[in-house]
């Protein structure tokens, strides 16, 4: 399986400069200065946010849409001058619980500073590379968000072996293996349906029933006549450790892979399809019965055993 998209990296950045989402940087360094730090900005993504952190001084922008321009301004600056860029959706409720934890003032430059390098968030920072942000870059960063949160959930539920950062996952080798064969085996499922599916666009919806909550995850997927596959990293990764939680913990789970089959080298004829698989224990298999979820009905799937 074949991403086109770059992973970011997980370490903790040196944040340089300008972390007040609509002001500019106080200085221009050159591009040697900056070519080993990472820049790291907070983007607020709708009005209500945008209105709400203004009280805390974060932007003098007159309003949201004159924010986003100058966050544009700001990012496309930083392109030109840091080696990477990479920003995570600044949720006002999740900061103000993070100040009232560690005790910051949230109108503090520094606490928003600490807000956006915390290493337990990192999992919400997505690279930039200069797309616009009104387009899809501010859905996927809500989307990061919102799959960060799942991550966290399932990596508790697996003891913090999932993103290497429990006690017990680096002390616990046999419990590290554990996790990453049920991680492997994830992997391998989702690939089986996608090529069992054939070129196509296609979207994945996955549902675990875990404790704590349900686990969910979704992936758009575009796959050409050649097998490659074009998904945004964030969601290849989500899919994946979701499928690992549930194949490890023997969880119920149900998949849907719905969308358009076909490609241009068949003279352009696509064919609407929606495949629907389940899982109780540590394997999956064609759902029993015709399935609905999220809205999308699908018939029970292809053996997944069948596919090379």
């Amino acid at each position: 399986m074949t991403s086109r998209k770059g992973r970011a990296r997980r370490n903790s950045d040196c944040t340089a400069g300008g972390l007040r989402p609509a002001l500019r940087a106080p200085h221009r360094p050159r591009r040697d200065e900056g070519a080993e730090q990472a820049f790291v900005i907070g983007v607020l993504t709708n009005v209500a946010d945008f209105t709400r952190a203004r009280a805390w001084g974060i932007s003098d922008a007159p309003d949201y849409e004159r924010y986003l321009a100058d966050t544009a301004e700001l990012l496309a600056d930083a392109l030109e001058r840091f080696e990477t860029v990479r920003a995570r959706m600044f949720h006002p409720q999740d900061f103000e619980e993070f100040c009232v934890l560690h005790g910051l003032d949230p109108a503090e430059s520094a606490a928003r500073d600490r807000y956006l390098v915390n290493p337990p968030l990192q999992t919400q920072l997505l690279a930039y590379q200069g797309e616009e942000l009104a387009g899809d870059f501010v859905p996927r960063l809500v989307r990061a968000r919102e799959n960060g949160l799942t991550l966290r959930h399932a990596d508790l539920l697996l003891d913090g072996a999932l993103l290497g950062g429990a006690d017990r996952a680096e002390a616990d080798e046999e419990h590290a293996r554990w996790v990453r064969a049920a991680h492997q085996r994830g992997s391998e499922v989702f690939r089986r349906m996608l090529v069992g599916a054939g070129a196509g666009v296609y979207e994945l919806r996955l549902r675990v029933e875990a404790p704590g909550g349900r686990l969910t995850a979704a992936a758009r997927v575009l796959q050409w006549e050649d097998g490659v596959v074009r998904i945004n990293d964030e969601e290849l990764e989500l899919v994946c450790a979701v499928l690992c939680a549930g194949l490890a913990l023997e969880l119920p789970a149900v998949a849907v892979l719905h969308g358009s089959q076909g490609s241009a080298a068949s003279c352009g004829e696509y064919l609407p399809a929606a495949w629907a698989w389940s899982s109780g224990g540590p394997d999956w298999a064609p759902a029993a019965r015709p399935v609905r979820l999220d809205g999308v009905a699908a018939q029970p799937g292809y053996s997944l055993g069948t596919v090379c």
